[in-house]
């Protein structure tokens, strides 16, 4: 999967950290974003993006909010994943047009089928 790159959009630095190293496991490039008030430069300045995973409390704008900016910049079939610790969000996440659902803390067992299946077109949707 080396020619797969993931946007991780989170504003904890250790979530980033952890998601990098899942990341760094499985061969697939990342481009970190802790601070979404650049996030549109950053997004005009990105070649390629294959998934994003993408939190959904964040102090300046949610994840809901970030959503519809991706759909902007972003290819309509790049799977967008809610990737949260408030797993009650995961039928509002479907309603709204998340293409997967992946609870924290992230287990590396799972991950990688998680990130598989995902990057072969198949939704995940799995609170824990």
């Amino acid at each position: 999967m080396s020619d797969r790159h993931a946007l991780i959009i989170d504003d904890d630095a250790y979530s980033i950290h952890i998601m990098e190293r899942f990341l760094d496991q499985e061969n697939v490039s990342y481009t970190p974003v802790l601070d979404t008030s650049n996030l549109e430069s950053i997004l005009q300045h990105l070649e390629k993006v294959d998934v994003v995973f993408l939190d959904l409390e964040m102090p300046k704008r949610d994840g809901y909010e970030i959503l519809e900016i991706l759909k902007v910049y972003i290819e309509p079939k790049v799977p967008i994943v809610a990737c949260t610790v408030h797993t009650a969000e995961i039928q509002h996440t479907r309603k709204l047009g998340f293409f997967s659902f992946v609870a924290k803390p992230l287990d590396m067992d799972r991950f990688s089928n998680q990130l598989n299946r995902i990057l072969s077109g198949e939704p995940v949707w799995e609170a824990r």
